[in-house]
């Protein structure tokens, strides 16, 4: 098995966090103790067929002791059996034993399955993970990868959750129908409302109050199928004994709502980047405690009652700081830094008696909220504020702000310790309140090949082992994107339930063999430097780098800046060892249709970055008036980006299949030209007047070739015909962006066109890098 390691030491672990705080998750546990072992069994036999049906399930809870969730697995003359304390801990043990024994591989890219007539001989004992918990996704997934999601893929993801034994996943679908009927109630027009609700693709910002009302209007349709998506998402995870975490009031209300209430105590914050203000209420007064109420109970009333409920006020907003009894009527207060009595960004000083009084104050009002409603819920919120605006939360704000919380009563989502280390030390582990450490990995479902398989071994271990967590209740990863770098939440979910785990080299054997079918030494040595190279980056620095987002500079507005650009992370030598070798060996897996997908993956990434080095040499050609060399670079990249965009037909996803999955997903013609805009405008503009535009970049057929070569086309004719004299990058930048506003519009057809030889076709590529 892969789960290897002294049990003893998890087991000290998980009793020195004390029987309170596992007995504090009974809600979830109940569920999977009572719950049938038919709801594990179905998954079993959806993704591995009817040959699942002979392994034996038993659901065995653990007694109250504060011991952490478990698996063990037997096989005996060949019958495999899983025992385990629920579902999902049956789910991923019998996933376990398939996966080690070569059997099977569950990925977004797809699965691999081979059942043995007969299993060989195992006992694995228990395994035991040290989290109580492990959660999943972060609120963006929702607008950048599921906005088009019908049911068979959402029932998938479930399926994905449990065989990674994944039990507390956000689930946030359907909240619009929940948000429409709080504002009806509250007195909005229907007009008012078609300019409030951004589009699908935007509708976690929205939420998170950072815009309001962009490619407005949201269809009815749209929300009335999220809300029947909703109740199928909330059923199957309940089925299989998941704690899911739902919606909550965390105090954005519309700007009509606001106008409606001039004496209320409302704050304009700042809109995210480009964006108009928003309006938050302030929790401490008597309306929000009304609202937030209001919206449980109806939450409560289309979906069943839940435990945990995200709620975040603050969410790369700096939280007003007003004088102490300050008067909000007559007029908005204004956080957006415009007038006295507040504290953006921690720019204006303020006495910090005064600043932890009030933060006090809003913990304090926010938690009220869910008691006087839902006594026994969970208040959960995200702790990346914490680490994005590290001179405003200092430790002692945030002290401050979970001072007045019941410490069962909070439980806070440390998602970005790969970006943001060692916050859960900064706040002193979030004074007794439980919490659960995590990486976000992905952002904006950007994919760059990357990840940090090392570190994570590393750093998890010395998490477990660490006496100062306190109330440490779980483990998650919390990608904003989807379907990208599956080796990393393999890994990860691994080490979920095996903190030490095995050796990297066992690891990637046992890895290879069951997503390939077989492994071979040459196929480990080129996993190695694969890994080496490309998956020991714990940050993709590129993607924000100078305040320009976009994964690679190919996929950024261009700038002529971009000869100031310091390299790509990782080991690019390694990678393209790692690739070559790939290619050399791909002939002996020709019946892996996984292993090409890795590949072609790796290639692109490696290109990918040849492009930006070409991109800084034609650009360094042509400022120094040398049009022959510039021109000679430019070919090169255009042929590497065209063959680039023919090779990635591999994957499924496109931007032809990401278009029509948002047509698809209309039931008028209206509805299907407004969800395609949106998914045109979030993987290239995004949206605003800011530095938003290519946060979404993806590495996709038909990117390539036809939004990212065009518009650095333009720009370096620009550039070219200004040479070495006096370049107006702001006027030309300007045409660009307006072609980028017509590209969205423009309502062009894109059909996927797959390889008929995708390695030959990287074969092919690789020679034109070794010409490059």
């Amino acid at each position: 098995m892969i789960v290897h390691g002294s049990l003893s030491r998890r087991q000290a672990l998980a009793r020195s966090l004390g029987a309170w705080l596992f007995a504090s998750s009974s809600p979830a546990l109940a569920a999977g103790r009572h719950a049938d072992t038919a709801a594990a069994r179905a998954v079993l036999t959806r993704l591995f067929g009817p040959g699942a049906q002979g392994i034996a399930l038993a659901l065995a809870p653990s007694a109250e002791d504060g011991r952490g969730p478990w698996y063990s697995v037997e096989s005996r003359g060949g019958a495999l059996s899983v025992r385990g304390d629920a579902p999902v801990a049956l789910v991923r043990g019998a996933y376990a034993a398939l996966r080690d024994a070569g059997a099977a591989h569950v990925s977004w890219d797809g699965d691999r399955v081979a059942l043995p007539a007969r299993f060989g001989d195992v006992a694995t004992g228990r395994v035991e993970s040290p989290f109580r918990h492990r959660a999943y996704l972060n609120t963006c997934t929702f607008g950048y990868t599921t906005p088009w999601w019908g049911w068979a893929r959402w029932a998938r993801e479930i399926d994905w959750m449990a065989v990674h034994g994944i039990d507390m996943p956000l689930a946030m679908e359907g909240q619009e129908h929940v948000w429409r009927t709080l504002w009806r109630e509250a007195g909005l027009t229907e007009l008012e409302l078609a300019g409030y609700f951004s589009g699908p693709a935007f509708t976690p910002w929205q939420r998170m109050g950072n815009l309001e009302g962009y490619l407005a209007p949201l269809p009815a349709a749209w929300i009335d199928k999220k809300r029947d998506l909703q109740r199928k998402i909330l059923a199957r995870m309940r089925e299989l004994g998941m704690s899911p975490i739902l919606p909550a009031f965390a105090g954005y209300v519309p700007r009509a709502f606001a106008s409606k209430h001039p004496r209320a105590r409302i704050y304009r914050m700042r809109g995210g980047p480009g964006f108009h203000e928003t309006y938050w209420l302030d929790p401490t007064d008597p309306l929000f405690a009304r609202l937030a109420s209001r919206f449980l109970a109806l939450y409560t009333e289309a979906y069943g009652e839940g435990t945990y409920y995200l709620a975040d006020s603050f969410n790369e907003m700096t939280p007003p700081i007003a004088e102490d009894g300050a008067d909000a009527g007559g007029a908005f207060n204004d956080a957006t830094g415009k007038t006295a009595g507040t504290a953006p960004s921690g720019k204006a000083e303020v006495d910090p008696a005064l600043k932890a009084r009030r933060l006090a104050a809003y913990g304090q009002a926010i938690h009220d909220a869910f008691r006087q409603t839902r006594p026994d819920a969970v208040w959960v919120m995200q702790g990346w504020l914490f680490g994005a605006d590290q001179k405003f939360w200092t430790p002692e704000a945030i002290a401050a702000y979970l001072s007045r919380i019941p410490d069962d009563k909070l439980m806070i989502l440390d998602i970005g310790n790969d970006r943001y280390p060692d916050i859960w030390r900064r706040a002193q582990a979030f004074a007794g309140k439980r919490w659960i450490y995590g990486y976000v990995h992905n952002y904006g479902a950007s994919n760059p090949v990357y990840g940090d398989l090392d570190y994570y071994r590393r750093d998890l271990a010395a998490l477990t082992a660490s006496p100062d967590t306190k109330a440490l209740a779980g483990f998650g990863m919390f990608p904003e994107g989807l379907n990208n770098n599956s080796i990393v939440y393999e890994a990860a979910y691994d080490l979920a339930w095996n903190a030490g785990g095995a050796s990297r080299a066992a690891w990637l054997s046992t890895y290879a063999r069951s997503r390939y079918g077989f492994t071979t030494p040459a196929l480990e040595a080129a996993l190695g430097q694969l890994v080496d190279g490309a998956y020991s980056t714990r940050y993709w620095t590129p993607r924000w780098w100078h305040d320009r987002a976009g994964a690679y500079l190919f996929f950024k507005r261009p700038t002529a800046t971009i000869t100031g650009f310091e390299g790509h992370p990782g080991d690019r030598a390694e990678l393209a060892a790692a690739v070559r070798d790939m290619a050399r060996i791909a002939p002996d897996f020709a019946g892996a249709p996984l292993f090409v997908i890795d590949l072609v993956d790796a290639t692109r990434h490696l290109a990918s970055e040849a492009i930006d080095l070409a991109l800084i040499q034609v650009v360094a050609a042509y400022r120094r008036g040398d049009p022959a060399a510039g021109d000679l670079g430019r070919r090169k990249i255009e042929d590497l980006a065209l063959a680039l965009d023919a090779l990635l037909g591999v994957r499924s996803e496109t931007l032809a299949t990401w278009i029509e999955a948002a047509r698809a997903y209309g039931d008028t013609p209206e509805d299907s030209r407004a969800y395609v805009l949106n998914a045109k405008a979030q993987v290239t503009v995004w949206g605003g007047r800011g530095n938003l535009a290519d946060y979404a970049s993806k590495a996709w057929q038909g990117l390539y070739r036809d939004f990212y070569l065009p518009r650095w086309w333009q720009f370096l004719d620009a550039l070219r015909a200004a040479g070495a004299g006096s370049f107006d990058e702001a006027g030309v930048v300007a045409q660009i962006i307006a072609w980028e506003q017509s590209w969205v519009a423009r309502d062009t057809s894109y059909a996927r066109e797959i390889p008929a030889n995708p390695v030959a076709s990287v074969r092919a590529l690789l020679a034109r890098l070794d010409q490059a």
